[in-house]
């Protein structure tokens, strides 16, 4: 299994292009770490995409252009990506930046060079065709995709309408307790929907009608996890707001355990 994870880790290693920024919908000055530029084992990509009119931001998205940030792919970012990669440093002995990658699809071969890509508030994704056939040609080709923040019926149909263009033989199922990605570093037996940061101001710890968590994914012919949803649940916001006294401590732990087995078990599947 070790030799397994450093193969991949270090063939990511060889081709990771330079860090670069785009100011986010909620910060725009975040203080970049100092290591932003050198080469680690991981860098945590942050998957850059288009967004539908009918999404959670279809208006904003209306009048910017995805590809310059502050849409919605820039949901928490970068400070969410950035709190985690200090807590897998922390929790895991792999070398990790301190600072994530934005994944352009539409950036050549860039995406390959990203062994695990997130992609935040998913319900607003609306990827073209080309796109989507890049995302399928990197799922298959031993790629990983974590989505978070996507919240009621309405907009995870949305976000699969996307995911269908990737993969229309293939379909989201509910993805059982005793599958690896729950227990390959930490037991996640017991999972329970995270709220985000909002539901301290609301009062509400659910969005869109979605007051249950799921946890849905898409497997490979080898039944090999390609995509993980966490749907009605605010996994990016837990880490987003992992250093803030006022937000739960059970939802960051939570969210941040997840999040390290998404990590381990795609380097080791």
């Amino acid at each position: 299994m070790a030799a397994g994870v450093f193969a991949v880790l270090g063939a990511a290693y060889a081709f990771q292009r330079p860090f670069r920024e785009y100011p986010g919908q909620e910060y725009t000055d975040f203080a970049v770490p100092p290591d932003a530029n050198e080469k680690a084992e991981f860098v945590m990509g942050r998957l850059m995409y288009p967004g539908s009119p009918y999404g959670m931001f279809g208006g904003y998205e209306r009048f910017r252009d995805w590809r310059k940030g502050g849409t919605a792919w820039t949901n928490d970012y970068p400070r969410a990506d950035r709190h985690f990669l200090q807590a897998v440093r922390r929790l895991t002995r792999i070398e990790v930046r301190s600072a994530e990658q934005p994944v352009n699809l539409e950036d050549g071969d860039d995406v390959f060079d990203w062994p695990w890509i997130f992609g935040v508030q998913a319900s607003p994704m609306d990827l073209t065709d080309a796109q989507a056939k890049k995302l399928r040609e990197y799922l298959l080709r031993g790629g990983f995709l974590m989505c978070a923040d996507t919240w009621g019926d309405r907009d995870w149909e949305i976000f699969t309408a996307s995911m269908r263009r990737v993969f229309p033989e293939r379909q989201f199922v509910e993805i059982p307790d005793k599958d690896s990605v729950f227990h390959v570093l930490y037991d996640l037996s017991d999972r329970y929907g995270i709220p985000g940061e909002w539901s301290l101001h609301s009062g509400v710890p659910y969005l869109n009608g979605g007051r249950v968590g799921h946890w849905r994914g898409i497997y490979d012919d080898k039944n090999r996890l390609m995509v993980m949803a966490d749907f009605n649940s605010d996994t990016s916001d837990s880490w987003e707001w992992a250093d803030e006294p006022r937000y739960p401590e059970k939802y960051s732990a939570l969210g941040i355990r997840i999040g390290v087995n998404y990590i381990t078990y795609a380097m080791t599947h």
